[in-house]
């Protein structure tokens, strides 16, 4: 056993050692993508972790800790009813809008507490795949033709992957329904009301804190000024998130008020002393964070505010790690690109562009592999498709990567293979994966 041991100490010894000897540090290539990783992971760090995987995981908490396992149970549990539990589920994108790492604390909380597989995969499909925010933007940018067949394909293959995994693992899911069956469940603390108030007020924070730029030359439309106005929105409706402090969850008015002034003048701050447009918002963000935490911490009239909390950092334990790591890989491998730059990994673009041309089986199997492992944020996915599309991607392939893309990545699956095992993973992605090569061939070939 020892000697066992010893040996594979030597063989990791080796193979460092062999790695770090045979290092390619004069290859262009490698260089070029080191430098790429370390640009994909500085832009997430500053545009994705801050406005939007933190509230996530806040509204992740939320589902934990304030939404009873009762409700969780009849629209999402294994005997709630099927029209009702995929219907929830399948446009549950159109509300949140979120990418395929900010979906996964929500996706990881409602299987905790007991959903079925087939709605809560439903849910992970849909989180990310029917935001609305970006088939819009597909419909404006590539045409309407193309906005609709993702819209379609979203929605039906939300519900299909989930029938399909329900029914992969129904020997699981009878035993589930079986014991939930049995489950006595506590009488809810607050109507459900107060509790899908506090809920929806962090979800249309975190939506309008990430409200996405419009087309260059779009200056008068709404989106527009959504866009140019997305901060005095956020902040409207963070005076609603302080009112569900006070009124629903108890929390002593004068600390909500304490928190809502250092919270301000964090942004007063910020703007005022800080150049960058794109970094002083992450200011009052953070500090936001922080205070809520803080109040929510301390709180002594009900345990469940401070569980709020220490179920947040839960998740951000859980989660942060896997997604460093997915982040750090893909970048390498696939490069990063973003704001109209692109730094190419060590697999060359133009070879993703040359082997996704026409509408063959390979090319839109293809455009699905590597948008299933590629990271997408938030309605980044539509610049990179209409860049490849102008360098000779076909029309299938790129209706493939729109809906394997967003919905996927390689961070997503390291996360989604935690919570539900690999067997599982392998199986979703798979089906992802034939899906969206099947509508790629299908769409290719109508247009």
């Amino acid at each position: 056993m020892e000697n066992k041991k010893e040996i594979k100490i030597l063989i990791w010894i080796s193979i460092i050692f062999g790695v770090a000897f045979f290092l390619p540090i004069e290859s262009a290539r490698f260089t070029t993508a080191i430098d790429a990783t370390f640009d994909l992971v500085k832009w997430y760090a500053r545009e994705h972790v801050v406005l939007c995987l933190l509230p996530a995981f806040f509204i992740a908490g939320v589902i934990s800790v304030f939404v009873s396992q009762g409700s969780v149970l009849r629209y999402f549990g294994a005997n709630a009813k099927k029209w009702l539990a995929y219907t929830v589920a399948a446009v549950s994108g159109t509300i949140l809008a979120v990418c395929s790492c900010t979906i996964l604390p929500l996706f990881s909380s409602i299987h905790k507490r007991g959903a079925g597989l087939g709605p809560a995969i439903a849910f992970l499909y849909s989180g990310p795949a029917i935001n609305i925010l970006a088939i819009i933007l597909t419909a404006r940018i590539m045409g309407f033709e193309m906005g609709v067949a993702r819209t379609i394909g979203a929605v039906s293959f939300s519900v299909v992957i989930g029938l399909v995994m329900a029914f992969i693992y129904r020997k699981e899911e009878k035993i589930k329904k079986e014991e939930q069956m049995n489950i006595e469940l506590p009488p809810e603390k607050r109507p459900m009301w107060k509790t899908s108030f506090h809920f929806f007020t962090l979800v249309l924070i975190l939506v309008f804190a990430n409200w996405g730029k419009p087309a260059e030359g779009d200056t008068a439309s709404t989106w527009y000024y959504i866009w140019a106005y997305k901060w005095y929105i956020t902040g409207f409706f963070s005076l609603f998130l302080g009112f569900s402090l006070i009124y629903i969850l108890k929390i002593k008015w004068q600390w909500v008020l304490a928190a809502g002034v250092v919270t301000a003048a964090s942004a007063i701050l910020a703007t005022n002393f800080i150049e960058s447009a794109k970094l002083s918002p992450l200011v009052p963000m953070i500090v936001g964070i922080g205070a809520l935490s803080i109040i929510t911490l301390f709180d002594k009239k009900d345990e469940d505010n401070k569980e709020w909390t220490l179920s947040t950092w839960g998740f951000a334990k859980q989660i942060l790690p896997l997604l460093a790591f997915g982040v750090i890989t893909a970048g390498f491998l696939l490069g990063s690109t973003h704001d109209g730059k692109t730094i190419a990994g060590v697999i060359p673009n133009e070879w993703i562009a040359w082997l996704v041309g026409g509408n063959s089986v390979f090319s839109n199997f293809f455009a699905s592999i590597v948008g299933a492992f590629m990271y997408f944020a938030t309605l980044t996915e539509v610049p990179i498709v209409q860049g490849l599309l102008a360098s000779g991607m076909g029309k299938g392939p790129a209706l493939a990567l729109l809906l394997a893309g967003p919905s996927l990545s390689l961070p997503n699956m390291l996360v989604i293979r935690k919570v539900i095992g690999t067997e599982k993973t392998v199986v979703y992605v798979t089906l992802v994966v034939i899906l969206s090569t099947v509508a790629g061939l299908i769409y290719g070939g109508i247009f």
